[in-house]
């Protein structure tokens, strides 16, 4: 079933916060709810750059988020999520695209993302949009609990 273009705008915190964390929730595979994630991490993300925080919606209904940061070097792109009634309709590309351009306007000249390993969907859909994997580098990652 092919459905009208989706809308991709700025989060609104107070009107999408709830229905953007149902959409993660939802999310069969490839998607983490974690800590940074509350309410207050996600309002800290927003005093930070609220320019890269993109949600894609129709008829009202949000139906994709990605999520932009950029640190003056380098830009990450966290939480691209599409509900999966409207996958392959080029929403995810649409808010790829997005928030790959508002990084470059902001001087960005490389960027990393996370994908889990046995999410293939993924690993296909940022292959085909000229991502690379980075098979030289090891992630880390430590949990600070303060």
């Amino acid at each position: 079933m092919m459905f009208a273009p989706a809308h991709v705008r700025e989060i609104s915190f107070d009107e999408d916060y709830s229905r953007i964390l149902n959409l993660w929730q939802g999310i069969e595979t490839g998607m983490n709810v974690g800590r940074s994630d509350t309410p207050e991490e996600i309002k800290k993300k927003l005093q930070r750059d609220p320019d890269l925080f993109l949600v894609a919606e129709h008829d009202g209904e949000i139906i994709g988020s990605v999520i932009g940061a950029f640190d003056g070097r380098r830009g990450m792109i966290y939480h691209l999520a599409v509900h999966r009634d409207f996958r392959g309709q080029g929403v995810g590309a649409a808010l790829l695209t997005e928030v790959e351009q508002r990084l470059q306007a902001k001087g960005c000249l490389k960027c990393l993302l996370h994908v889990f390993a046995d999410n293939s969907e993924a690993i296909q859909f940022y292959r085909e949009r000229g991502w690379r994997e980075q098979k030289e580098d090891i992630v880390f990652s430590k949990e600070f609990f303060v």
